[in-house]
């Protein structure tokens, strides 16, 4: 195997290559492809940039729900902190002996303070108010109706309970509550220690974050039940869910993301969810697919739009362009094609004859086949053109040109006009015998040769025919002297006749002496 950098500069195919280029298909195909590559590069880049908005997205939604959890599970064990502390209160030495006032602060010391707290009460076995953390002497109530009673009223070591949200009976406002059991010596019921959150709390904890029109929290209960949505709603609290597919695959896979169609308001929404701690609360964050797309399909819309514009005024250009190129060539082909015809019989002409007799002379030399050449002119065409004008003797030339071309019959037989009333007839692999068969064919097909409108009947032209052939194997060398040659010589003999070159064949005795020429065939 030569190696690349040896290889000869004569192999590679520059001439194929440069036709390539000259093409005009070629810059069409190149000026249509381009455009759809850059169509496809700005896709794919495009495609990029969609991922990078869902990547962003997806990071954000995790960093928000950390920060939320965080927030709410510290609140809520604060707030859990402050029950446990008014249980373990209950039992200090003296609470029973001492004033109200007293009484408040030893049960009370402990517990958390802040502006969303809402209610702090104890209740005894039969629901009453025998405490509260804000009034003195405690505002009077029974809460035995109260599900955060009754769950703990029936079951012992629950712990901290969460109930569903409720308005309180107090203030009227909507709180979250937080529940603990009191258990008496002997360790039966005794009783409930009662914190609320106001829901407000969870409205400025959410509301401080923007998550895009479409974008929403949720804090749910683990049964289902919702307890805060932001964007806030009335009708959204305290519904539950739990059929929900997106509830039930925040219960199957406890945290984690996925896109899904919300069952409250049909958005598409891309949710990030977690559980709080090890809290009976579900946290998710929202975000709708159309916000988290919305700055991308901007983009998306305004760089695809313009390369779409650019990328169809490339392909127009470039079919314009094809086109000039094609008419170009088309025009380029037919002054070639011009360039080797004549212009009045519309046969090949002597350029056209002249490359194909050398490619046929070559080809014979190379193959060892024969080659045959007449060269024909009209006898006494002169007399014509002074008779009856040069308009009748270019209607006689085109007369026979017409009649020379359908003397033969096969592709590679070249008629040609090889200047004035001088005709030439190429038969490449054609020996001398086949070439005189055509010859006279030709006389035959003259013969009939008529100009009604100048009163020139038919026999009145004739022809001379000079013919000459390289046999196979023998030379091609002067074959177009040699037959010039016989042409003169059938001039000489009288016109209206075939000469064959001296020398390619026989003469008789009888022969005409001059040239060493033959007589075949006159009409």
């Amino acid at each position: 195997m030569v190696p690349w950098g040896h290889i000869p500069l004569g192999h590679i195919p520059l001439g194929r290559l440069s036709v390539w280029l000259r093409s005009a298909r070629t810059w069409m195909a190149l000026g249509v492809l381009a455009p759809v590559g850059m169509v496809a590069v700005t896709g794919l880049m495009l495609a990029d940039l969609r991922r990078d908005a869902w990547d962003r997205a997806e990071q954000t939604s995790r960093n928000l729900l950390q920060v939320l959890e965080r927030d709410i599970a510290r609140t809520v064990e604060l707030y859990d902190l402050s029950l446990q502390a008014t249980v373990e209160n209950l039992t200090a030495p003296g609470l029973a002996q001492a004033d109200p006032r007293m009484r408040q602060l030893i049960l009370f010391d402990r517990a958390a303070t802040a502006r969303d707290l809402g209610v702090m009460l104890v209740l005894d076995a039969q629901g009453n108010v025998t405490d509260d953390i804000g009034a003195l002497p405690p505002r009077a109530g029974n809460y035995a109706d109260r599900a955060y009673f009754t769950v703990h009223q029936a079951r012992d070591g629950l712990g901290l309970s969460i109930g569903a949200p409720i308005v309180s009976r107090l203030t009227g406002e909507r709180m979250l509550p937080f529940s603990r059991r009191i258990n008496r010596p002997d360790g039966s019921f005794g009783g409930v220690v009662l914190g609320t959150v106001k829901l407000s709390y969870f409205q400025h904890l959410f509301g401080e974050l923007d998550l895009g029109p479409g974008g929403a929290i949720n804090l749910y209960l683990a049964d289902g039940t919702r307890l805060m949505r932001y964007p806030h709603a009335e009708a959204d609290l305290g519904a539950n869910i739990a059929q929900a597919p997106t509830f039930r695959r925040f219960v199957h896979d406890r945290q984690g993301s996925f896109i899904s169609t919300s069952v409250r308001d049909g958005v598409e929404r891309f949710y990030t969810f977690a559980p709080i701690g090890t809290l009976p609360l579900i946290l998710n964050v929202a975000l709708a697919t159309r916000d988290v797309e919305a700055a991308w399909l901007a983009k998306a819309l305004i760089i695809g739009g313009i390369t779409l514009v650019l990328c169809g005024l490339t392909i127009a250009l470039s079919l314009l362009f094809g086109r000039e190129l094609r008419r170009r060539e088309a025009a380029q082909a037919e002054l070639a094609a011009l360039s080797r015809t004549d212009a009045l019989t519309g046969l090949p002409n002597r350029r056209r004859f002249e490359e194909t007799f050398a490619a046929a002379t070559e080809t014979a030399r190379r193959d060892g086949r024969p080659l045959a050449l007449l060269i024909v002119d009209a006898d006494h065409f002169k007399r014509y053109n002074d008779r009856y004008g040069h308009p009748v003797g270019d209607a006689i030339l085109k007369a026979l040109a017409r009649r020379l071309a359908a003397s033969v019959h096969r592709p590679q037989d070249l008629v040609s006009r090889i200047g004035g009333e001088e005709f030439a007839i190429l038969l490449p692999e054609t020996d001398g015998a086949g070439a005189g068969r055509i010859a006279d064919r030709v006389h035959a097909e003259v013969a009939a040769l008529a100009v009604p409108s100048a009163g020139i009947g038919a026999g009145a032209v004739t022809v001379s025919i000079g013919l000459a052939s390289a046999e196979p194997g023998g030379t091609t060398v002067d074959l177009y002297r040699l037959a010039d040659g016989a042409l003169y010589a059938a001039k000489a003999g009288g016109r209206n006749q075939t000469r064959i070159a001296a020398g390619q064949d026989p003469a008789p005795p009888t022969a005409p002496k001059r040239g060493g020429l033959q007589l075949v065939g006159r009409a």
